[in-house]
């Protein structure tokens, strides 16, 4: 039998543009000193994320949201102190760093460093760990799409046929829908990144609260310069009511965080169920997800795989939240249902919102995949 361990993959952006480059943290091993993901074994009675965040904060010293979805596995050889080569499958999941630590715990053990994530595929031996980096957060899929210019017109999906595709061909195309998507998503993923912070607990939360409620204004300006285009525009890259649908529904997404900000706030929650925790990690996977999607619409059908893999994993996402939420509710009940029933009741709305957040990037990614249909 396969032993498994679980890593952590600790990762921030060097900026807010949905072109930012993407750093992951590695650090040297204490017997070779090559360079490894965090990693190690999982604790009785601990969740595998749990113990992959744990593992980052003690080889690593950084701290952060790290989402109960796993970005994927890989597997090496380790040779035992018998002589043995044991397989070792390894789950991965991803950490987005809010804070690194001036001291931990094998910080005279081992080196850390932050790498791109083509350096990093560079240092590591692992095949499948190179291939994880390299699916992360692709950059050659944001070149391919820089690359290729004024994107082709795809197909059309209403029997109309490949003369008005070839005429749309052309017309000259305005409005800057693919601009407009990418601010968005940014801005969903910066409000992201401030909800993990708020659920995370401290006491900077007015800050936090503060920054989403920010974020919130800055989506709805998008969304609303988005419909004035809309209704501007002689000629649109997707079907009108798929451009609406799809800026609404990134549009709730930063909408439910700022709802359930405004709850905490309002009820003075300062400290927050390992349930929440995870729940607000996945929100800040599942928009760093939706911010690398929607450079890839400037050419659906070539990154129509890709778009389908991001969907697809943020459907999973949302199914994860869904048993999270459900096991968060258990735990609320019996540690509060008979002797803090206000406390109850305050949690079970904190989790109804976080349940929408991931609701509706569940509703993203449904209408990314109608697009593909449609267009690829």
């Amino acid at each position: 039998m396969t032993i498994r361990q679980t890593a952590a993959l600790p990762y921030r952006s060097d900026g807010a543009s949905p072109d930012a480059a993407v750093r992951v943290l590695l650090v040297t091993s204490r017997e070779s000193g090559r360079w490894v993901a965090p990693k190690g074994n999982i604790a009785a009675g601990h969740a595998p994320h749990a113990a992959a965040a744990r593992e980052a904060e003690e080889e690593a010293g950084v701290v952060g949201a790290v989402c109960p979805v796993p970005l994927g596995s890989y597997r090496y050889r380790k040779r035992r102190g018998s002589g043995a080569s044991l397989l070792i499958d390894v789950d991965v999941f991803p950490l987005a760093v809010t804070r690194e630590l001036e001291e931990w715990k094998e910080m005279h053990q081992r080196q850390r460093r932050w790498f791109s994530l083509a350096e990093a595929a560079e240092a590591v031996d692992e095949p499948d760990l190179r291939e994880l980096f390299r699916s992360f957060n692709p950059a050659e899929f944001r070149a391919a799409v820089r690359r290729s210019g004024r994107p082709g017109v795809p197909a059309l999906a209403n029997g109309k046929g490949w003369m008005f595709a070839w005429f749309q061909r052309l017309l000259p195309r305005t409005g800057n829908f693919f601009g407009m998507f990418e601010a968005h998503a940014a801005t969903v993923l910066a409000g992201a990144e401030a909800t993990a912070r708020l659920f995370h607990g401290g006491a900077h939360a007015a800050e936090h609260v503060r920054e989403i409620a920010e974020r919130e204004h800055e989506a709805d300006d998008i969304t609303r310069d988005v419909l004035k285009t809309v209704r501007a525009t002689f000629l649109t890259p997707f079907d009108r009511s798929a451009i609406a649908a799809l800026i609404g529904a990134l549009d709730d997404t930063v909408d439910e965080m700022h709802a359930a900000a405004s709850a905490v706030s309002l009820y003075g929650v300062t400290d927050f169920p390992p349930e929440m925790r995870d729940m607000a990690a996945i929100v800040v996977d599942a928009a760093r997800l939706t911010s690398e999607a929607m450079p890839l619409l400037r050419d659906v059908a070539k990154n129509a795989g890709r778009l389908h893999e991001l969907t697809e994993r943020l459907i999973r996402m949302e199914g994860q939240a869904d048993e999270i939420h459900a096991a968060g509710l258990r735990r609320a009940l019996s540690d509060h249902g008979e002797k803090d029933t206000l406390r109850f009741v305050i949690e079970r709305e904190l989790y109804k919102h976080l349940e929408r957040i991931t609701d509706a990037f569940e509703d993203v990614a449904d209408e990314i995949d109608g697009i593909v249909i449609d267009h690829a």
